[in-house]
């Protein structure tokens, strides 16, 4: 997993809406949050609460995008379901969760396969990395992150 002081991939992804890349945000405060599957319990609550404070984001130059293995077409179905307004990134085709060491290997009832590990990522303005949040407990998190960047990154 990519740690506090490296510099982000500089990475392009599909969204529900368009394309999402991190080169059109320099300057910007991003946050890439990694989620497991759309439409599920966790990810809906977590992406719900990144939703609630896109008005504080924005105030703060920040940019919020959450990044699955869904379609865009899921991730558009997702968004209108729960009136997202966070991005939704697609990485159904590429390969930005393994170049940020979050498509792991995970093990439920015995058995292992390879799924995205939720954590997030706070990118500074210029593209480097300032924190990482690893194996996100969803209650209060959009919450920390934003504390965190207006406490300075």
């Amino acid at each position: 997993m990519l740690e506090a002081g490296q510099k982000a991939p500089l990475f392009a992804l599909p969204t529900d809406t368009g394309t999402f890349s991190l080169a059109d945000y320099s300057g910007k405060n991003v946050v890439v949050f990694f989620f497991p599957k759309a439409d599920t319990s966790g990810c809906t609550k977590e992406s719900i609460a990144f939703s609630e404070l896109q008005t504080e984001f924005d105030a703060d130059n920040t940019v919020v995008i959450g990044i699955s293995k869904d379609t865009p077409q899921k991730q558009a179905k997702f968004r209108e379901k729960y009136d997202l307004t966070c991005q939704l990134g697609a990485d159904h085709e590429t390969d930005v969760c393994e170049q940020f060491g979050v498509w792991v290997q995970k093990s439920m009832y015995g058995r292992s396969y390879m799924g995205i590990q939720r954590a997030t990522f706070l990118i500074g303005p210029d593209g480097t990395i300032l924190h990482v949040w690893p194996k996100v407990k969803v209650p209060g998190h959009a919450d920390d992150v934003l504390g965190h960047i207006r406490s300075g990154g």
